[in-house]
């Protein structure tokens, strides 16, 4: 039937494309891309979508950039960088760097970012990305000295990806608010119009220095946020987008039976998750019980999850971390089989016999999402499903407000297991596990300079973590990407949409 609805959904496309909308060309040279949700604030540090880091890297720079194919460390907004000690790194800026509005890039700007973003008071919305530095201190106009609060080995890495640099002057007078609606980086492109969460509009900044994001082919980029994939892809066969991302596999595997397009599957750093309250935050929480919390992970059947839904080269995930990042060790964690009798017989000796009854959040693929609560409800949990808008449903993460979610996690596409286990397991407004012992152990591994001090202590703090089963991983992610056949897109497997790789043929 869902195969029937889906040929016949993309037919009805077919037909009404063909009724008199032109076909999109590169005669304006403005690519037409869409967004499934709505960014909360374009000013990077106060969102934590994918969207947002995707607008990041398209208008901001860092100091540092890693190649996404490579994962070679390059100078962009720097030029060298050296450690002076263990918990201080000089930097040599790069001179002539102009941001959008003509103002000169110096020592300044770094100075004033990162003592803006580092102090907790001015409310950076993801904090790990940015707590670890202390401060920063000009050294001339053009060399700068980033101290940290102690030993941090990932600070290239964050330094390469969500650390970007703003202008001191503008900044320190607009801030967020102003920075959201009128954003004024050094990157690739430059803003050009905002409506807050529904219309963006870049522009190829014709003063970008030599960086290694390479320089814009593509003049103009339109961003619209669509929420709905089938309004995306009427316009997409109409004519009126030229780019669609993270498409539902089913609808991505037709389209690439079209020619019209060119359907690419690439691989993320997202994880799938389930949050259990073990911590009881929420109000009358059952998974403080850890027979709960063993129970929901084995009610779900993760490899049916990933064979029939997700499809592309997503795979199962046992680890609080995507595997490829640095002390993410899949040998430490617990595999939870999937087994509804044995998810029963806990919920049984827990007290709930008979079954209990929750609140069920989630914020994005609610066909994801309505699986996995049928394969809780299958096993006595009864869900009541609340789909929220991913802001929404943060603030009530945030504030103890749910016992159990469907969430996602990118890592800011960081390349290292504190960007994700460190993210929610340090008694943060994010942590419903609060557990002194993993937070012992990440304390260690994030700050030791020792690769293999690193390595254990993440490894049992991933051991622990899956030991109580704080959570419930499920699988990574994939993303399809669909394209016209004017626009040539290669995709990287970090999840980020540059722009600036894109081309017309």
């Amino acid at each position: 039937m869902k195969s029937t609805v889906l040929k016949s959904t993309i037919t009805g496309l077919i037909l009404a494309a063909a009724t008199g909308a032109a076909w999109a060309d590169k005669a304006d040279d403005t690519l037409n891309v869409a967004f499934t949700k709505e960014l909360e604030n374009v000013d990077s540090y106060f969102n934590s979508s994918r969207e947002g880091v995707v607008l990041q890297r398209a208008v901001w720079d860092g100091l540092i950039y890693r190649d996404p194919v490579s994962n070679e460390y390059m100078g962009n907004l720097a030029t060298e960088w050296e450690w002076i000690d263990d918990t201080t790194i000089e930097f040599k800026l790069r001179e002539g760097v102009k941001f959008h509005d003509g103002s000169d890039f110096t020592a300044d700007d770094v100075v004033f970012t990162v003592n803006y973003v580092a102090d907790e008071a001015n409310g950076v919305k993801t904090q790990r990305n940015v707590n670890w530095m202390k401060s920063a201190e000009k050294i001339d106009d053009y060399t700068v000295r980033i101290m940290l609060k102690e030993k941090f080995p990932a600070a290239i890495e964050f330094l390469s990806g969500p650390v970007s640099m703003y202008p001191s002057d503008y900044y320190e007078e607009a801030g967020p608010e102003g920075m959201g609606l009128k954003p004024i980086g050094t990157g690739p492109y430059k803003v050009t119009e905002v409506v807050p969460g529904q219309h963006f509009k870049l522009e190829a900044y014709e003063g970008y220095h030599d960086s290694p994001k390479g320089k814009p082919s593509i003049k103009n980029v339109d961003i619209r946020t669509i929420p709905d994939v089938n309004t995306q892809m009427a316009e997409l066969f109409s004519g009126s987008l030229d780019l669609i991302w993270q498409v539902p596999s089913d609808q991505a595997e037709k389209l690439a039976e079209r020619d019209e397009f060119q359907v690419s599957n690439e691989s993320t750093m997202r994880v799938g998750y389930l949050t259990l309250d073990a911590a009881g935050r929420s109000e009358d929480s059952p998974f403080t019980d850890i027979r709960v919390r063993k129970a929901v992970n084995h009610a779900i059947n993760r490899q049916e999850l990933v064979d029939a839904l997700l499809k592309g080269k997503s795979k199962v995930v046992y680890t609080p971390c995507f595997p490829s990042q640095f002390g993410c060790d899949e040998e430490a964690a617990v595999e939870y089989e999937y087994n509804p009798e044995k998810a029963k017989e806990l919920l049984a000796e827990a007290g709930y016999e008979d079954g209990l009854t929750i609140d069920f959040y989630a914020y994005r693929d609610r066909e994801y999402a309505e699986a996995i609560s049928s394969y809780l409800n299958a096993v006595g949990i009864d869900t009541n499903f609340k789909m929220l808008q991913y802001s929404a449903l943060r603030e009530q993460n945030m504030k103890g407000e749910t016992a159990v979610s469907f969430q996602t996690w990118g890592s800011y596409s960081i390349n290292d297991a504190s960007a994700m286990v460190s993210q929610f397991f340090k008694h943060g407004s994010l942590d419903y596990a609060m557990d002194d012992e993993t937070l012992e152990y990440l304390n260690i591994a994030d700050s030791s300079t020792d690769e293999a001090v690193r390595k254990e202590n993440y490894s049992k703090a991933i051991e622990r973590i899956t030991e109580e089963a704080y959570w419930a991983p499920m699988f990574s992610y994939n993303t399809n990407y669909v394209t016209t056949n004017e626009v040539d897109y290669t995709p990287t497997a970090d999840e980020v949409l540059r722009f600036t790789t894109a081309s017309w043929k």
